[in-house]
């Protein structure tokens, strides 16, 4: 058994849903619990990214693979310019 502590205005909302669905209270609160959960568990690291992986593209290929030269260019750049 949980109790559960609501401000009065999210409490009133869960009696007027409730109320509206025809089920109890406990019903209603049991269900969107068993929705999060169930929203959450479909939720992975790359369903939540998909959109953004990719988007901005720098034209380079080469970034993982010669990251050091490409940081070491850019810092002896700023000191040239300094």
């Amino acid at each position: 058994m949980i109790t559960l502590r609501l401000d009065p205005a999210l409490e009133q909302q869960v009696n007027l849903t409730a109320q509206n669905l025809g089920i109890t209270r406990s019903e209603f609160v049991r269900k969107s619990i068993i929705n999060y959960i169930q929203t959450q568990k479909d939720k992975s690291a790359w369903k939540i990214g998909q959109g953004l992986f990719g988007k901005y593209s720098s034209g380079q290929t080469n970034l993982s693979s010669d990251r050091k030269e490409i940081i070491k260019d850019r810092i002896m750049a700023n000191r040239i310019d300094e």
